[in-house]
C-alpha cells in the first residue's frame, strides 16, 4: 500500500494512469499526450509497474501499457476503511474543535473564570464517590485521551492531599492541592494548582463537588473557580471546559460498567 501510494505522490504519474484507464497505450502516445519526453515517461511507468499499477505488453517494436485495477481498488478500499473510522470517531474530532474555538475565545483576563458542569450517573451516591476517593477508581477516569494517568489522589478528608499527574508523548502535567472539605458520599472541596514544567503555579483551580441521589442514580455537580493566573496561562483555562466534559463523560462510563459488573 505504501508502494501504491508513492507512485501515485506524482501528478505526471497520475496522468498516466488516467490515461491507461481509457485503454492501453505505447510509451510514445503517453508522452505525446502528456507534452513529456519519452525517456521520462518509461520512467514514470516503470514506478507504476514496481507499485503493481500497470503491466506492460511486447507488441513487435513497441511496449504497450495497461492499467491494473486490483491494486487501486485494494487502495480504494482503504480509503473507505479510513473515511468510516473516522466517521465513526467523529467526537474525537468534535473536542479538538470545541477547544480551538475555546482558545480563540479566551481573553487574556482568565483570572476569576467560573465553570460548572452537570451530570446524571447509572449508580448510586456512595460508588460515584468511591471512584473519585479511591486512586485505582480515579485514574481509570480522570484523564482526557490520549493522555495516561501517572498518579491521581484525592484523600477523602478535610487537609487531605490532592494530585494529579498525566503523560503523552509531549511531557508531563502536574496538579498539585489540597481537600478542604469532605462529607462522605456527599460533598468534596478540594484546590488543584496546575504546575509548570519548572514548578511555578500557572493557575488554582476550586472546586466543589456535590453528589445527590436523583431517580436514576446520582446527580453531580461540579462547580470550578480559576484564580492566580499567569500570563501564560489562557490557552490551559480555556481546555478547562472541554476537557472536563470529557473526563466526566468517562467518569458516566466507568460507574456504568461498574454498576453492569456488580448486577448478577
Amino acid at each position: 500500500m505504501d508502494r501504491i501510494a508513492s507512485a501515485l505522490g506524482d501528478a505526471a504519474r497520475w496522468r498516466l494512469l488516467e490515461l491507461l484507464a481509457v485503454r492501453p497505450r505505447s510509451v510514445g502516445e503517453l508522452a505525446e499526450l502528456t507534452g513529456a519526453r519519452q525517456p521520462q515517461t518509461t520512467k514514470h511507468l516503470q514506478t507504476l509497474a514496481r507499485a503493481g499499477l500497470v503491466t506492460v505488453h511486447p507488441l513487435g517494436q513497441r511496449r504497450v501499457y495497461a492499467v491494473e485495477t486490483a491494486p487501486l481498488g485494494a487502495l480504494a478500499r482503504g480509503v473507505e476503511t479510513l473515511l468510516e473510522t473516522a466517521a465513526a470517531n467523529e467526537a474525537e474530532r468534535d473536542v479538538l474543535t470545541r477547544y480551538q474555538a475555546a482558545v480563540q475565545g479566551e481573553s487574556a483576563a482568565a483570572d476569576g473564570r467560573v465553570f460548572s458542569f452537570e451530570r446524571v450517573l447509572a449508580a448510586p451516591p456512595d460508588v460515584v464517590w468511591r471512584h473519585w476517593a479511591d486512586p485505582d477508581l480515579l485514574a481509570s477516569w480522570w484523564a482526557p485521551p490520549p493522555m495516561t494517568v501517572v498518579e491521581s489522589r484525592l484523600e477523602p478528608r478535610t487537609g487531605g492531599r490532592a494530585a494529579v499527574e498525566y503523560r503523552d508523548a509531549e511531557g508531563r502535567y502536574r496538579a498539585e492541592g489540597q481537600v478542604h472539605r469532605a462529607t462522605e458520599p456527599a460533598h468534596l472541596a478540594f484546590t488543584l494548582s496546575v504546575l509548570t514544567a519548572t514548578g511555578a503555579v500557572a493557575f488554582r483551580g476550586h472546586y466543589d463537588l456535590a453528589l445527590t441521589p436523583a431517580p436514576d442514580g446520582t446527580r453531580l455537580r461540579l462547580g470550578l473557580r480559576v484564580t492566580d493566573t499567569t500570563a501564560g496561562a489562557a490557552l490551559a483555562v480555556a481546555g478547562i471546559e472541554p476537557g472536563w466534559s470529557r473526563v466526566l463523560d468517562q467518569l458516566a462510563n466507568a460507574v456504568h460498567s461498574h454498576e453492569k459488573d456488580r448486577t448478577p
